[in-house]
């Protein structure tokens, strides 16, 4: 039964309660399975294995903050090396997730659905239980499957320093 927390992070004036517990630089990343349009599975890191991966975690794609920042990320991802990918993950349907790509013009970052089992979710210490979405989360994954950057943001509207994560992405490199 994974941890539940309600003391920190906040909904309004509500603490929300928070499932799993958080992950650190330096721990190596949890695998975990998404679903992509037509509910088929994959496993980012399995998938991505041998790069440097950054998986940025969002509520859901039709908010106005998510959406600026998987269309920054994808802009970023058109000027990285190949040996960088991006993905984004949120617990939208994985057809409302293509569909948003599609009106978006989001085709450099990979945009994955946690929403059957939230596994990611659970498992990164992201799902926000009275919600069932994700409190928004930057990680990057080195060539060697351990976090080598870890930011939980403070609030829903919060967005990451891009630069910040792109450096370290570069830096992760080696």
């Amino acid at each position: 039964m994974p941890t539940e927390r309600n003391n920190f992070f906040k909904l309004g004036d509500n603490f929300a309660t928070i499932v799993g517990d958080d992950v650190k630089v330096g721990d190596p990343a949890p695998e975990f399975t998404s679903v992509v349009p037509g509910w088929g599975k994959v496993n980012p890191l399995q998938e991505s294995k041998g790069k440097v991966i950054i998986l940025s975690a969002v509520p859901s794609l039709d908010t106005d903050t998510c959406d600026r920042e998987t269309r920054r990320f994808n802009q970023e991802a058109a000027k990285l090396s190949d040996d960088i990918v991006i993905y984004t993950i949120s617990c939208d349907f994985p057809m409302a997730q293509k569909r948003w790509c599609g009106a978006a013009g989001v085709d450099k970052v990979k945009v994955v659905s946690d929403v059957v089992e939230a596994e990611f979710g659970v498992k990164y210490g992201l799902l926000i239980k009275e919600r069932r979405y994700l409190r928004r989360a930057v990680f990057i994954v080195g060539r060697d499957g351990k976090l080598t950057y870890v930011n939980y943001l403070p609030t829903l509207g919060q967005e990451p320093d891009y630069d910040e994560v792109i450096a370290e992405a570069k830096k992760a490199l080696g």
